[in-house]
């Protein structure tokens, strides 16, 4: 019999459920489709590197997953709090006509499992479909082969979502049996008529937090983008976030007490058709959920802000991959080594007679002193780079060096510029692709690609007529701003200056710093590369030269296949682990959003009833609904855009040189497109949730 009245309860009350099997259903498919990429992984035909990338990855995803499955739990326990709530006077109608307490928990009970059960098998059926598109993404990641693609099914994600989601239904269980026990009879027969007490708040107190609120979250806009550069430690950025809450809590704080006042002013608009009653039910609405409404606003701004930043980091680093591994290898090696030296920390560095004598020749020779056969490598480069204790960045920024280290106090101003003569960088320039360049025997051009960082050189080089002194002889500046180019391959563009110098320049063998040496494999495929790369690099994508004999040799560089496969791991595991994280608290936002809303159609629909009796017709009605959840849902997303807008200009300059801002807006669109999609089918199931609800006859 209480199996049967659990059947016709949740037939009947399917409409209520909506939102929670919406909730479960994306929390099961998610969570089986993320946990699922060791069973996708085994088949992608990728490098042992790769391979070792993207399990570190689906390793630090299981953690991801407990903290997701925790934020999960909780959801569903605070979805399925609204229900028990929703159906108070049905208990009390329950325990009218004789049931117990103990029933009534047995009926839920088989509820709570029954649509588990079901919420589970759909929800890992469309996961299951939707990790299949989950390999194309992670292959397409990790460029990797799908000749051998098929459908592949998890039985380790499948158990995996099964136990952490049958402890969540377990939790809810005892909740529910808990909640259940300190029911009595009279506030559940009572509970539709029952009314929050609303605490008026004085306008003028009101619209002084608001000012308060705006201040501090300006202030802290501020400090994130303006004053940047003093934000170097943790303890220096938690101040500003700690404000952005507090402003954030003072806004919403402050809306119900003036905003209803304001709109009284403007009768036109207040008084017509049903806008008095939906102003009166928003203010009501965010008086009671403020902490609320301040939590999901900052989870929105966290979701818009980790979706944005990542996918920019990863456009970025696609983009410029190709830009900065123009060649296969590049080696440097220290120049004029001497018997041993004491570094900044205060630490004794001692070289062995075969490092000292191996500096002195170049890194082709020491190649074949260490038993390589060159004629595996082509287009061979190898240019000298000097330094001078003459040339500091103090020495470039002269006059300027007090303005400028007060603007960036934490710049090394000690250390000695890189120089290097304007022929020997045209060799390296023309074998890269990049722009080659002239100088007049009293000319220089500074060269940076590291756009923080030609910035400013430029507050220098923009005055005009900048003079540097090199090895004796003064030179003067070709251009008002720093050329763009490299000499050392990177992931990404790092290099924060190089002097160009003509050929003439009396630069000393003493001054030579270090050699840089790049080339080519000299084969065709990439099988054929693989198979030269294992002379200089390890399976942990180290420098390595284990097919030499390595006679005491001090070999630094790095080539194409190690900075491609361990950028794109990078780029990849952070932007699977944002976008994990950002679906899941997008979800809980909205989730809460909905079940709010759900909550106070229930608990207004009395008021609902008036309206009717007043002469509104269902149209008007549905247009007064529709407006309140609008504005419900609008207003945290509006401020956590606000925020975001700011954050993501913080997080930018933070990883200057990373994400590039020209990345940013296809990332937007693509954040755009999946916060429409999830928060707009929350808000349209609202809607249509609402809308039977008020539609119910008391």
């Amino acid at each position: 019999m209480l199996f049967k009245l659990s059947i016709k309860n949740m037939k009947k009350s399917f409409k209520d459920y909506a939102i929670y099997f919406l909730t479960l259903l994306l929390g099961v498919a998610i969570f089986y489709m993320f946990n699922s990429l060791d069973s996708q992984e085994a088949m992608l035909q990728v490098s042992n590197s790769t391979r070792d990338i993207i399990k570190l990855m689906i390793s630090m995803l299981g953690y991801v997953s407990v903290f997701v499955a925790v934020v999960l739990g909780l959801l569903i326990v605070y979805a399925n709090n609204f229900l028990i709530n929703r159906r108070k006077k049905e208990f009390g109608i329950y325990m009218t006509l004789g049931m117990g307490k103990r029933q009534i928990s047995k009926i839920i009970l088989m509820e709570t499992i029954l649509v588990g059960i079901i919420s589970l098998i759909v929800g890992l059926i469309i996961g299951i479909f939707a990790s299949q598109f989950m390999s194309v993404l992670v292959a397409k990641m990790f460029e990797a082969d799908m000749s051998k693609f098929q459908f592949v099914f998890s039985k380790d994600a499948c158990i995996k979502t099964c136990i952490y989601f049958a402890v969540m239904y377990v939790a809810v269980m005892f909740f529910n049996t808990f909640t259940i026990s300190r029911y009595k009879l009279i506030n559940l027969l009572n509970a539709t008529k029952k009314n929050e007490s609303i605490k008026i708040k004085k306008p003028v107190i009101s619209i002084l937090v608001f000012l308060f609120g705006a201040g501090i979250l300006g202030y802290a806009y501020w400090k994130v983008t303006g004053d940047v550069n003093s934000l170097t430690t943790a303890d220096k950025i938690l101040p500003p976030i700690l404000m952005g809450i507090v402003g954030t809590i003072s806004i919403f704080w402050s809306l119900s007490g003036f905003v209803i006042q304001v709109a009284q002013k403007m009768k036109s608009t207040y008084l017509k058709d049903t806008n008095m009653f939906v102003l009166r039910q928003i203010n009501n609405k965010i008086n009671t959920t403020i902490i609320s409404m301040s939590v999901i606003c900052l989870m929105l701004f966290m979701t818009i802000s980790i979706l944005s930043v990542s996918l920019s980091l990863r456009n970025t680093m696609q983009r410029e991959l190709a830009d900065m591994t123009p060649v296969d290898l590049n080696l440097s090696k220290t120049a004029n080594l001497p018997e041993s030296y004491t570094n900044r920390q205060g630490k004794v560095i001692n070289y062995t007679k075969e490092q000292i004598e191996d500096s002195k020749i170049s890194i082709e020779e020491t190649l074949k002193n260490n038993g390589l056969d060159m004629s595996v490598l082509k287009d061979v480069v190898e240019i000298p780079i000097y330094t001078s204790n003459d040339l500091t960045w103090e020495d470039f920024f002269g006059e300027d060096y007090g303005k400028v280290k007060a603007q960036f106090p934490k710049l090394d101003y000690g250390a000695a510029e890189a120089i290097v003569k304007i022929s020997d960088y045209n060799k390296i320039a023309k074998l890269y692709g990049t722009e080659q360049y002239e100088l007049k025997d009293d000319e220089y051009i500074v060269l940076c690609d590291y756009d923080n960082m030609a910035e400013i050189r430029n507050q220098v080089l923009n005055e005009g007529g900048h003079k540097l002194t090199i090895a004796g002889k003064e030179y003067k500046s070709k251009y008002a701003n720093c050329k763009n180019g490299y000499i050392e391959m990177a992931a990404s563009h790092i290099n924060t200056g190089i002097i160009l110098v003509p050929d003439n320049c009396p630069l000393t063998e003493d001054m030579k710093e270090k050699t840089v040496f790049v080339a080519n494999y000299n084969v065709e495929t990439d099988e054929e590369k693989e198979e030269i790369e294992k002379i200089f690099a390890d399976n942990n994508n180290s420098i390595l030269l284990q097919n030499l004999d390595n006679k005491g040799i001090d070999l630094d560089g790095i080539t194409k296949i190690v900075i491609i496969q361990s950028s794109v791991g990078v780029a990849s595991i952070v932007t699977f682990i944002a976008i994990y994280l950002g679906i899941i608290f997008l979800i809980a936002s909205a989730a809460i959003l909905a079940l709010k809303q759900l909550t106070e159609s229930s608990d207004n629909k009395q008021r609902y009833l008036v309206l009717r009796k007043i002469g509104c017709d269902e149209k008007m009605i549905n247009k007064a609904l529709f407006s309140q959840i609008a504005i419900f849902f609008g207003l945290p997303l509006i401020l956590a855009i606000i925020h975001s807008i700011f954050g993501i200009q913080f997080a930018m300059t933070i990883m200057a040189g990373l994400a590039k801002s020209e990345d940013l807006l296809p990332s937007i669109i693509a954040t755009v497109i999946i916060i429409g999609i999830i928060y707009g089918a929350y808000f349209l199931a609202t809607y249509l949730g609402s809308k039977n609800i008020i539609k119910e006859e008391e």
